[in-house]
């Protein structure tokens, strides 16, 4: 597909900047609102930001924006942050005519691109630069053409540079031909994000020198007169060794926070209040989507529970909720019944504990509830670290390390290939090496400058809600809990399986597949129409959710058994996890940490599907 020249000077064209007030009124973007139910492609009252239909014209260009008192440049869509929403149906074709409107000299760069995240496209309409296509130059147009093959929430956002922690990201969703199997009033989107007065090149160059530069809350002398009392002197010197021997800190649970980050609701502050109306005794339909570049939310409403309907835009059987963690790039459906008092507070809070966004569930505009306080700052223990020889979810959120195993840097198992992936036919999901005993890693990991840490016994903790939501007197959903609708869309047994480690070096703001960094990396080669199980091993101290394009990730229990259909799966520190992916897409397609930094750093692989034995 070609790109072509065009001219942006029309009057009252899109290009015309647009000022963008978030500090009192918020973004630009609102929810779905009241959608008349018979008709999908009728906008709801009071939400001129969404575009429906086949026929799209996108232009991405800068706009002034105001989140924290001191205006600055964004990147947007039609001068919207977040960009406007799109409503697709299931079964159509769509043309998406996106234009590169960026002024000279743009701190964002002067290419851009759209990826529409979790859709299932051609490779060339996939929108990653260098990889796909070769990305939309200042003065050009491109046009997406794909037919639509599913139904759900998703959305879309650049691939170029740190244009998405820069603004420009959007929710698209599309609606099914069949009636849905939940019923629900009204349709709101509940896009949260993080924005930094900072651009997103300035602050990856700050990771780089300071990678520690948030965490303002390492363990003090007082800190260690307390664990003594509570675990007394041997395990509090036992821990602090271990801590040592890593160069890590057991409180460094994010890269970037509040300290930082301002964080959104719908393009709107906390201050700014996005409010979705209801109706008492109305069903109201929330479509999560955490579009943040690299903030984990725990969210929940309280006095409602939520009832999870669908993940990553595939139906779940129902379950009922008081909270839940919603990953980088992750979306959660949910329904709630608001009844009992005229508002209701939406409360998202990071996984750090170090700030949050609200906004409320009201009978009217103006109102507010009370807004709980951010929870205690948990800390990370052995267990979180994969470094005991406990259950699946065990420690917890206190000073108890556990059974320490291992030590940062041991080697254990066979070399295996640092480029490609380590692959072990017929390993299954156990997960230790053909000993039966502690994790193996690949040769690739030993003695490298940018592993700082290796796990010795990941387990798949699908039982566990996370690091601070463990025992907090909430029911917290966990990935345990989720099952879809339907059977394996596929039903073979994977041919083969392939191992891959997260690794990465927290000092130097260095991560990788393997040890290896992108640059460096070789594809990722697959036949096409093989099954084949991935094995992701995280042998970091960090979260990272991890996005295959193109294809679906099918979630496995811990026998092997399919779970759920995802396109972004969450891997927390010290995990193991497999899923089966279908080779169903020819071309090359990105594989990467949906924490944007990570990926940056170069978490990140080439999957190269291509004609062969399957």
């Amino acid at each position: 597909m070609s790109s072509d020249s065009f001219g942006f000077g029309a009057p009252g064209g899109l290009s015309r900047r647009r000022f963008v007030q978030g500090l009192a009124a918020g973004g630009t973007a609102l929810g779905l609102g009241l959608w008349p139910r018979p008709s999908w492609a009728l906008k709801g009252p009071g939400n001129a930001n969404v575009l429906a239909g086949t026929e799209f014209d996108l232009v991405i260009g800068q706009t002034p924006v105001n989140f924290t008192g001191r205006t600055r440049p964004a990147i947007t869509v039609n001068g919207s942050l977040p960009a406007p929403i799109l409503r697709w149906r299931e079964g159509s074709t769509v043309n998406l005519r996106v234009s590169n409107a960026l002024p000279a000299g743009s701190i964002h760069g002067a290419e851009t691109s759209i990826h529409w995240h979790g859709v299932l496209l051609p490779a060339n309409m996939d929108g990653v630069p260098g990889m796909s296509f070769n990305g939309i130059g200042r003065g050009e147009r491109y046009l997406y053409r794909f037919h639509v093959r599913q139904a759900g929430t998703y959305w879309y956002h650049s691939h170029s540079g740190f244009q998405e922690q820069d603004g420009l990201y959007g929710a698209l969703i599309i609606d099914p031909i069949e009636p849905e199997p939940f019923a629900y009033d009204r349709d709101y989107v509940v896009q949260l994000s993080d924005w930094t007065d900072l651009s997103g090149q300035a602050l990856f160059a700050r990771l780089k020198k300071m990678s520690s530069h948030d965490n303002y809350y390492k363990r003090t002398v007082g800190d260690f007169l307390q664990d003594v009392r509570e675990d007394g002197l041997k395990a509090t010197l036992a821990d602090r060794r271990m801590w040592g021997a890593m160069r890590m800190s057991p409180t460094d649970l994010s890269d970037v926070n509040a300290h930082t980050y301002t964080y959104l609701i719908n393009g709107t502050t906390a201050l700014g209040n996005w409010t979705a109306l209801f109706r008492p005794g109305e069903k109201l339909r929330l479509r999560f989507i955490n579009s943040a570049a690299m903030t984990y939310f725990d969210v929940r409403i309280p006095g409602l529970k939520m009832t999870v309907v669908a993940v990553d835009g595939q139906y779940v059987h129902p379950v009922t909720v008081e909270e839940f963690r919603i990953a980088v790039a992750e979306t959660f459906d949910v329904v709630v019944q608001p009844s009992g008092q005229d508002a209701f507070t939406l409360f998202a809070q990071d996984a750090a504990r170090t700030g949050y966004v609200s906004g409320t569930l009201a009978v009217r505009e103006g109102l507010r509830a009370p807004v709980p306080p951010v929870d205690p700052r948990p800390i990370l223990t052995m267990a979180d670290m994969g470094m005991d020889q406990g259950q699946p979810g065990s420690g917890h959120d206190g000073h108890d390390a556990g059974p320490v195993q291992g030590t940062a840097g041991m080697e254990h198992g066979q070399p295996a290939d640092g480029h490609a992936g380590h692959e072990m036919p017929g390993m299954g999901m156990p997960g230790m090496d053909a000993g039966g005993g502690m994790q193996a890693h690949p040769a690739s990991e030993r003695g490298n400058p940018l592993v700082d840490n290796q796990a010795m016994s990941p387990r798949s903790r699908l039982d566990d809600p996370g690091n601070g939501l463990r025992g907090n007197g909430r029911q917290v959903l966990s990935y345990s809990m989720l099952r879809n609708l339907f059977e394996d869309p596929d039903g073979r047994d994977p041919s083969r399986d392939l191992e891959l480690h997260l690794t990465g070096h927290m000092e130097k703001f260095a991560w990788s597949f393997n040890g290896v960094k992108f640059s460096a990396a070789e594809p990722i080669r697959l036949s096409y129409g093989e099954r084949v199980r991935i094995v992701l091993v995280n042998d970091t101290m960090m979260a990272h959710p991890i996005h295959l394009h193109g294809m679906w990730s099918d979630l496995e229990d811990d026998h092997g058994r399919f779970m759920l259909r995802k396109h972004t799966l969450d891997m927390p520190p010290g995990s193991r996890r497999s899923y089966r992916v279908r080779a169903d897409a020819l071309g090359r397609w990105a594989y990467h940490c949906h924490l944007l930094m990570h990926m940056e750093a170069g978490m990140m692989r080439a999957v190269q599907v291509e004609e062969g034995k399957s």
